[in-house]
């Protein structure tokens, strides 16, 4: 089963908004996991508008499934993953200033740069993982690269799934089995929600991971956290 990995950037947006520590960030990330998610991604940012870097330690010590730590590796993001040793960092292409993640890695151009900063977190005990766009060119020079995992870039899908459903996963199905052929593990997100998620889950092979944040958290308005999170996990239950 594909597990779940709850990203709870958003609910630090909120936090932030009033200044004080509500919701508490701390105790949202423990009940996510007892309410059945079997991860907890953050994604701080330089000008740390949701996620803050002082939250890391603070998730670090109670998260007791998965802790996923997502960003752009400048030096400061660098030296957090370091010192806080997650579970899986996974490097995000996005610099400073872009208000969400919507396109995956140019490894061919950046090759020495990520090939130097993977072999150095895995020296660090570090799972790693790429954000990729659904290229099976690019599945194979993560190979080279030496990530252990890669992260498919699912916002295209999303927005082509009421159209076409079955063109807009083509090309994560040939990944995914690209992926599994060279070894490397998978995971998938960006816009994943209620609606596409199980098509999608159903259909890629071996789907390790899925983080989902923006329409989880948005769900739980309606129907709240804890069935909120249950009615994702379902989903990536497989059907045959």
């Amino acid at each position: 089963m594909t597990r779940l990995s709850v990203n709870i950037n958003k609910v630090a947006l909120i936090r932030n908004a009033r200044g004080g520590n509500l919701p508490n960030l701390r105790q949202v990330a423990i009940d996510c996991e007892e309410f059945g998610a079997e991860g907890i991604t953050v994604h701080p940012r330089p000008d740390e508008r949701h996620i803050r870097y002082s939250d890391i330690p603070v998730l670090k010590e109670v998260v007791k499934t998965e802790f996923n730590i997502e960003g752009y590796p400048n030096e400061k993001f660098i030296d957090l993953i370091i010192k806080n040793k997650p579970h899986q960092v996974t490097l995000v292409p996005d610099p400073p200033g872009v208000l969400t993640s919507s396109e995956g890695w140019d490894i061919p151009n950046n090759f020495e740069f990520l090939k130097e900063l993977l072999k150095r977190f895995k020296n660090e005990g570090v799972r790693t993982s790429l954000f990729l766009d659904a290229n099976p060119d690019l599945v194979k020079w993560a190979k080279d690269v030496g990530t252990d995992r890669i992260e498919l870039y699912t916002g295209d899908y999303a927005h082509s799934y009421e159209s076409d459903k079955e063109k807009a996963i083509e090309s994560h199905i040939i990944c995914s089995k690209l992926a599994q052929k060279l070894g490397l593990g998978l995971n998938a997100g960006h816009d994943l929600n209620l609606d596409n998620l199980r098509f999608y889950a159903n259909q890629l092979i071996d789907l390790q991971e899925v983080s989902i944040g923006h329409a989880l958290i948005s769900d739980a308005l309606y129907y709240g956290l804890q069935n909120t999170i249950g009615m994702y996990s379902r989903l990536l239950k497989k059907i045959n």
